[in-house]
């Protein structure tokens, strides 16, 4: 039974007829704190005032838009089940009436199913579809699908869409009744498509396999330009403002002698200009080949745009500096300044309409806690001297700047409030909640704990940065579970997380807490948040594991806490924290008593793909041999034999990032070995399950596991 936080001691101080005792409140439930409405795909108009977003309430998925100056927000569509399907790429036409967006399919897997066949999560007789559909953003009218396909480019003359289907590049028109039709033919895999200014002319990447072009395309008569073809890999074309020209990325292309597995080596990139009539390129700066040069990896890349006025520089991020922050270059060339100083990084940058300065989000502030938090700063595009837009114990990210480029609108929560869409203007200040009514009335905000930031120290001596959630109160000695998120480039933070996957995670850890569990999230080297170098470390993953030192750590530190009993510490986490679970288990049953692995990957050697086995090549191998024994001593089946605690596995078995071949290996070996098992077993979902429903019953069945295992009062 929950016990309200000094109850007793406040009667003790009241005379007994004061007034009536009041019942303790009973336990937030799984439903409860499920039950959060998730915002996601915010997009602005690209004129005015207005937005458009994905509201995701228990499965059923709408979209929804609002408009300034007043932004009440209304729902333009009306899915009420929960149907497993996707609601992605939103855009606005020109003229902002229209609401492009697409519905179904898997957008975040590394690979596509067998026939490129979109998920099917209810397990439906009839085969779903991934369509792109358009709705009136006053909320009159009914949707309609425009076509079957994806990646849809709304031109900007607005009269019809360009979109990708089966690797070509297509094209519909919005008049009711037509139908859509191939734009051009060329060899390779088409995407990308981007509409020049004018909507006359059309750039997109021909990937050819071991290289790739920037291609546009003009009309039916005119051959496709391609922009200074080389060897290389070419993609993120980005049209200039007057059309004129096509800044893209350039990287190069596969072959070479082998690169080694073990080591960690320069992965450089350049930025080049090309002029999109004579299709003639130049380069406007190249990367050091050093670490730090590498190509980034955090949101949005290399998150390239144009900025100025006059269209005469080009805004990009990069580690250069040994963080992922900002830099402006000219067009012309020379070398780049960096726009955000500090150490922190940025994220979920947006430029603003006129070119003129750049919104995006960080982990710094005033207070110390912002390292794992998210705020929203602004910087012009030719010079540096950010200004903060937001601070406090809150987190803001994902910004967009409406097309007027006056306000700045972007997802704000807090500790104890799920994620809401807020306005703000782009000078600061005060800023509006929209639609934070949608929040259900049962949903128990004051029961939420606010997580505290702890940091202790990995063998190696590297701080490692976690967060604690525990409730007030209580006596005795608690049960503890540490959480590893998956990724692994991910950072768990001070309050709801920006992705739907880790604010699940986050919910999970309140209801824990609530359980009367001491829950200590992890952020292991792997992740983003602390630099360069922590998100790039040596011998990680299948080159040695580094970073499960980190897990260890963690499981030690809660272990060692006076309120945690040492003989009931857990460990859960999906993906990439489904490998570091399984990892705990099989190398430290001593330290960990449990564990719930979902998704996870458990032999590395079986995803190790030998690249140097083609004919030509067979004698040059490089270190691939070597690579396969650190593989197989990182992967938890290596250490089936001092696994000794029980384990909750769960598993999707149309898993699209990790083979759900992993769990059927894992089973047969654990077994074999008498270990204690359960399996929990999807059909038909992918690796975010789709359906509510399964977001349920996964975690259930971890509570249920650890409260089986552990105990908790």
């Amino acid at each position: 039974m929950r016990r309200a936080v000094g109850w007793i001691t406040l009667l003790g101080l009241l005379p007994a007829v004061a007034r009536p005792q009041q019942a303790a409140r009973p336990p937030f439930t799984l439903e409860q704190v499920l039950g959060y409405p998730y915002p996601s795909e915010l997009v602005a108009a690209p004129n005015g005032a207005a937005v458009a977003w994905v509201l995701d309430e228990r499965g059923a998925r709408n979209v929804w838009a609002a408009a300034g100056p007043d932004w009440t927000p209304h729902r333009l569509t009306a899915t009420t089940t929960d149907d497993g399907q996707e609601l992605t790429q939103l855009a606005f036409t020109p003229d902002g009436k229209t609401v492009v967006y697409v519905r179904g399919g898997n957008h975040g897997s590394n690979w596509a199913a067998a026939g490129n066949l979109p998920p099917d999560p209810t397990s439906s007789p009839t085969k779903p579809k991934v369509e792109i559909w358009a709705v009136a953003a006053s909320g009159t009218g009914a949707p309609r699908v425009l076509a079957e396909g994806d990646a849809p480019a709304i031109s900007p003359r607005g009269d019809r869409v360009a979109f990708v289907r089966d690797d070509q590049v297509w094209s519909v028109p919005f008049d009711t009744g037509k139908t859509a039709t191939q734009l051009f033919f060329t060899r390779g895999s088409n995407g990308s498509p981007t509409w020049s200014p004018d909507g006359s002319r059309l750039a997109f990447v021909s990937d050819r396999g071991d290289h790739s072009f920037i291609g546009v395309y003009a009309n039916d008569t005119t051959p496709i330009r391609y922009l200074a073809p080389t060897t290389s890999q070419d993609f993120n074309p980005r049209w200039s403002p007057d059309g004129r020209q096509i800044a893209f990325i350039r990287t190069p292309g596969a072959g070479g002698p082998p690169e080694p597995f073990l080591e960690l080596t320069p992965n450089p990139w350049a930025i080049w200009v090309g002029d999109a009539a004579a299709g003639s390129a130049r380069e406007v700066w190249q990367s050091p080949k050093t670490l730090r040069g590498s190509y980034p990896e955090t949101a949005g890349e290399t998150n390239l745009s144009w900025g100025g006025t006059a269209g005469d520089r080009l805004v990009f991020l990069a580690d250069l500096d040994g963080w992922p922050h900002l830099y402006s270059i000219p067009v012309a060339g020379g070398a780049p300044q960096l726009l955000t100083p500090g150490r922190f990084m940025v994220e979920f940058v947006a430029a603003s309409p006129d070119h003129r300065f750049i919104v995006y989000a960080a982990n710094t502030g005033p207070d110390s806690n912002d390292v794992d938090r998210r705020h929203l700063f602004r910087v012009a595009v030719d010079r540096p001297g950010p200004t903060a837009l937001s601070s406090g114990t809150g987190l803001e990210y994902t910004p967009v700047v409406t097309g007027d480029s006056r306000t700045v609108v972007f997802l704000s929560a807090e500790p104890q409030r799920p994620p809401v869409p807020a306005v703000q203007s782009v000078d600061g200040g005060r800023f509006q909640l929209i639609g934070a009514d949608r929040l259900p009335a049962d949903y128990p905000t004051a029961q939420l704990v606010v997580p505290r930031k702890v940091v202790f120290a990995a063998p190696d001596g590297t701080p490692i940065h976690g967060q604690i959630f525990e409730r007030a109160g209580g006596t005795g000695k608690r049960p503890g579970v540490v959480f590893v998120h998956g990724g692994p480039p991910r950072q768990m933070l001070l309050g709801w997380h920006y992705w739907s996957y880790y604010a699940n995670d986050y919910a999970v850890s309140q209801l824990l807490a609530s359980r009367g569990y001491v829950v200590l999230s992890v952020n292991y080297r792997l992740g983003i948040g602390y630099g360069h170098e922590f998100h790039h470390p040596a011998h990680a993953g299948p080159a040695g594991a580094a970073e499960y030192q980190d897990v260890l750590a963690g499981g030690r530190y809660l272990a060692g806490l006076p309120e945690v009993d040492p003989k009931r510490v857990g460990i859960w986490g999906g993906s990439y924290g489904g490998y570091l679970t399984a990892l705990a288990l099989a190398r430290n049953s001593d330290v960990f008593a449990a564990g719930v692995d979902i998704h996870g990957v458990h032999d590395w050697v079986s995803d190790i793909r030998d690249p140097y086995a083609r004919p030509a090549w067979h004698y040059e191998r490089g270190d691939v041999d070597s690579a396969r024994v650190v593989a197989w001593r990182a992967s938890p089946v290596a250490d089936i034999a001092s696994w000794k605690s029980p384990v909750l596995l769960i598993h999707g078995d149309d898993d699209r990032n990790v083979h759900f071949a992993q769990m059927v290996d894992l089973v047969r070996r654990l077994d074999k070995a008498g270990v204690r098992y359960e399996e929990l077993v999807l059909p038909d979902e992918i690796h975010a399950f789709l359906l509510y429903r399964s977001r349920v019953t996964v975690d259930s069945a971890t509570v249920g596991f650890f409260a089986k295992i552990l105990g908790a009062k």
